[in-house]
């Protein structure tokens, strides 16, 4: 939240909320003159953020179900837009981008945090055997969610690397777009900006 600067009062949406983690970290930065959407399809993810939004006492979050690439939103609405371990699980990752570029204001910021491929390359293979091997057994032996964890492993195999997912945010209509490596690669963050145009000047 620091890295996105996070204003007092910003609108922002949430895409792939989940369980609201992020959703709730955020309407904390935006305070009470500030508002947040958490957007997820899974009905039952928004169950459990319910929760956790009515445990929290914060008055500024809304959970909508929907589609990440269909937004149910205006153009030009929000501040900030962002997604988080998402991205990686919709079918098409570009029609996510520009439906996250389409509703945000000019100049607003788009956020994507998720898992990336290993920029390491001592690092890579023991990444990748991590997460195509150990990940899902342990995922059968312990969580009794072999497939769930083979999703994990096989979603994050395909998922574009950082200079790949840059050129998708740059296709999508982002500007300025620049990324922070985490953990050798193994994920990253992406900040993109909405163009402004002259006459929105």
């Amino acid at each position: 939240m620091e890295l996105m600067r996070v204003k007092k009062g910003a609108k922002v949406l949430d895409v792939c909320c989940g369980t609201a983690d992020w959703t709730i970290l955020s309407a904390k930065y935006v305070g009470e003159g500030g508002s947040v959407v958490g957007l997820d399809f899974s009905e039952n993810m928004l169950q459990i953020g319910q929760e956790k939004v009515s445990g929290s006492g914060l008055q500024n979050v809304t959970l909508i179900h929907g589609n990440a690439m269909e937004l149910p939103f205006e153009d030009n609405h929000f501040d900030f837009v962002t997604i988080g371990f998402g991205l990686r699980n919709v079918p098409d990752y570009l029609q996510v981008l520009k439906e996250m570029n389409r509703v945000l204001k000019p100049g607003g910021q788009a956020v994507c945090l998720d898992t990336s491929q290993p920029n390491i390359p001592l690092w890579r293979p023991f990444f990748n055997t991590y997460f195509r091997h150990v990940m899902p057994l342990f995922g059968k032996l312990f969580a009794k969610s072999y497939e769930e964890y083979s999703w994990l492993q096989e979603s994050t195999r395909t998922f574009p690397g950082m200079g790949e997912l840059s050129d998708l945010f740059y296709e999508a209509g982002f500007r300025y777009v620049r990324y922070i490596s985490h953990s050798g690669g193994a994920s990253a963050t992406h900040f993109g900006y909405k163009k402004v145009t002259i006459d929105e000047i």
